[in-house]
C-alpha cells in the first residue's frame, strides 16, 4: 500500500500551527453548536437535493452500493444539473443498477450513448460501466474490492482510497491496450495527485456512516479513518471554523479540516458533514450568522 502518514502527519502539524490555543478552545466549545446542526439538518426529510437521495431509491445493498458510486462520481456541477442526469441515468438502468452493470454488454453501451452531464459522456459511463461488472465479477461488491488495500490501523483512509483508485484504473488499461480516457480518470480522482477527491470521499463517507443520512451498509471499514468532502462550500465553512486558511483545496486540505473535527468527535470526524453543507443552503435558513457568532463567542 502507498504510505501517506507522512501527508498526514504533516497536515495535523500545520493545523495545529495555524490555529491558536484561543482557536483550538473556541473550536471545542463548538461541540454543543454542532451537535445542534446535526440534530437540525440530519435528516431524511432533508436528503433533497442532495445525490444521496438516489440511493434510497432502492432497497438492495448491491443497488444502493452501484447507485450510490455512480451518484458520487457524477456529483459535480449544479445540483439541479446533478439531480436531472443522475434521474436520467438512472432511469436507464431500469430497476436495478447492479443487474444492469452484470450484464453490460454492447447493448448497454447504446442505451448510454446519448448520455451527458457537463463534460462526461455517455461512452465515459459505459467504461466506468464495464469496470464496475469486472470488479463484481472479481470480488463480488465494491466494498470487498476496497477492503483488499484497507488496513484498519491507518491514520485515514488515503491509501486504501489511492489505491481503490490505482487498481481500477490499471484494471481498465489492461483491458483496453493500456489506455485511460480523460473521462473515465476525472471520475475517478485518485488523491495521490493531490486532488482532495471529495467526490470519491463523499462516496465513502455515504457507504460507511450510518445515521439517518447515510447508509452504513459497509460494516468493515472504520469511521474514524473518513475524510471530509473538500469542496467549495466547506472550505469557506471551514474558514469560519478556524480548521484551515489554504488558499487552494486539496487533499492536504481535506487531512487538515478533517484533523480539526477530530478533535471534536474522534470516531466520527465526518459527523458533521452534510449538516454544514445544509448550511445557507436551506430555504429561510440563516445559520451563517448563527455559526459566526458561535466561532467569535458572541
Amino acid at each position: 500500500m502507498t504510505g501517506y502518514a507522512p501527508i498526514a502527519e504533516s497536515a495535523k502539524t500545520n493545523s495545529n500551527r495555524s490555529m491558536t490555543n484561543d482557536g483550538a478552545s473556541r473550536l471545542l466549545s463548538l461541540h454543543d453548536t454542532l451537535d445542534a446542526l446535526y440534530r437540525r439538518y440530519n435528516r431524511r426529510e432533508l436528503i433533497k437535493p442532495d445525490p444521496l437521495q438516489f440511493v434510497y431509491r432502492y432497497s438492495d445493498p448491491a443497488d444502493m452500493e452501484i447507485a450510490g458510486f455512480l451518484a458520487a462520481v457524477l456529483a459535480y456541477g449544479r445540483v439541479g444539473q446533478i439531480e436531472k442526469s443522475l434521474d436520467r441515468l438512472l432511469g436507464k438502468m431500469g430497476k436495478s443498477p447492479a443487474a444492469f452493470v452484470r450484464r453490460f454488454d454492447k447493448n448497454g453501451r447504446k442505451e448510454l450513448q446519448d448520455f451527458r452531464h457537463r463534460f462526461n459522456t455517455g461512452d465515459d459511463i459505459s467504461d466506468l460501466c464495464e469496470l464496475l461488472k469486472k470488479v463484481l465479477e472479481d470480488s463480488g461488491s465494491l466494498e470487498q474490492y476496497f477492503l483488499r488495500g484497507y488496513r484498519a490501523g491507518d491514520a485515514n483512509i488515503i491509501g486504501a482510497l489511492s489505491d481503490f483508485c490505482n487498481w481500477l484504473l490499471q484494471r481498465h488499461a489492461r483491458d483496453n491496450n493500456g489506455l485511460v480516457g480523460r473521462g473515465l480518470k476525472y471520475l475517478i480522482s485518485d488523491p495521490a495527485g493531490g486532488s482532495a477527491a471529495k467526490r470519491l470521499n463523499l462516496f465513502l463517507r455515504w457507504m460507511v456512516r450510518d445515521d439517518n443520512i447515510d447508509t452504513g451498509l459497509w460494516k468493515s471499514v472504520d469511521k474514524a479513518g473518513l475524510l471530509v468532502p473538500m469542496d467549495a462550500h466547506m472550505s469557506r465553512i471551514s474558514r469560519v471554523l478556524n480548521l484551515h486558511n489554504r488558499k487552494n483545496i486539496s487533499i492536504k486540505t481535506a487531512v487538515e479540516v478533517t484533523s480539526g473535527f477530530a478533535e471534536i468527535e474522534p470516531a466520527d470526524p465526518v459527523k458533521y458533514d452534510f449538516a454544514l453543507c445544509r448550511v445557507g443552503m436551506v430555504s429561510g435558513c440563516d445559520n451563517w450568522r448563527e455559526l459566526r457568532k458561535a466561532v467569535n463567542g458572541e
